[in-house]
């Protein structure tokens, strides 16, 4: 993908991105923004947009089609040592591919609704588990600033229990990783290349403008399908 200072408006793919064809089996592709990179400023600058889409997402889709079709040779072969070493390749790159693909969709300009605090059946199911929006955020921020290294912290939902839950992941682990029931509302991705350039090492600084453009809107359409 060329570089850019601007998107043109384009649908997010829906989960793991566009796939194509290739060699025989599914490989995916880097996602378009639904928005321009410098749409969610000041919160989050287009240069920081700029970077973490086209090099730091499209790095782990570029990794995760490598991982997979080393998997596809590998498997056609029958070298299972190979197999079992591409696990830790594919659960990094696609676990970033996967989140990352939230989490564009997770964030919206403000002119578009960014910001705006969750209504409905969300809004109503915050109160119920957290008290109040400024108690989850309170506590989201708590977690995420407290992670250690590189992660995520997550709002989620347990879709048997129909119970919101907050948790962190390490690395590039996606939520499911702890618990098969459990649904991504939002992900806040707190590595350093999320925020470094413009809050250099200060992501408590990040976590709280990140609020000012939550997609709420998207959150509480998940958390609706997984819990009608």
């Amino acid at each position: 993908m060329a570089l850019r200072t601007l998107v043109s408006r384009r649908t997010l793919a829906t989960g793991l991105g566009f796939r194509q064809q290739l060699h025989g089996f599914q490989t995916f592709s880097l996602p378009d923004l639904p928005y321009d990179y410098g749409a969610l400023e000041p919160a989050i600058s287009g240069d920081i947009m700029q970077l973490h889409h086209q090099k730091h997402h499209q790095t782990y889709v570029t990794n995760y089609n490598k991982a997979l079709e080393q998997l596809h040779d590998a498997i056609s072969k029958g070298d299972a040592p190979t197999v079992a070493k591409l696990h830790t390749a594919i659960k990094f790159n696609g676990g970033g591919h996967i989140n990352h693909s939230i989490f564009w969709k997770n964030l919206a300009p403000v002119r578009e609704g960014g910001g705006e605090p969750p209504k409905g059946s969300l809004g109503w199911a915050i109160d119920t588990n957290f008290g109040s929006l400024e108690a989850l955020v309170q506590k989201m921020n708590a977690e995420g600033a407290a992670l250690q290294g590189s992660g995520w912290v997550w709002l989620g939902v347990d879709k048997e229990l129909k119970r919101l839950v907050i948790e962190t992941t390490a690395n590039q682990d996606p939520l499911v990783s702890k618990g098969a029931n459990l649904v991504p509302l939002l992900g806040i991705d707190v590595w350093e290349h999320a925020y470094y350039l413009q809050y250099k090492n200060v992501r408590p600084d990040y976590l709280k403008n990140i609020w000012k453009v939550m997609n709420w809107k998207y959150a509480n359409e998940v958390y609706e399908k997984e819990c009608p």
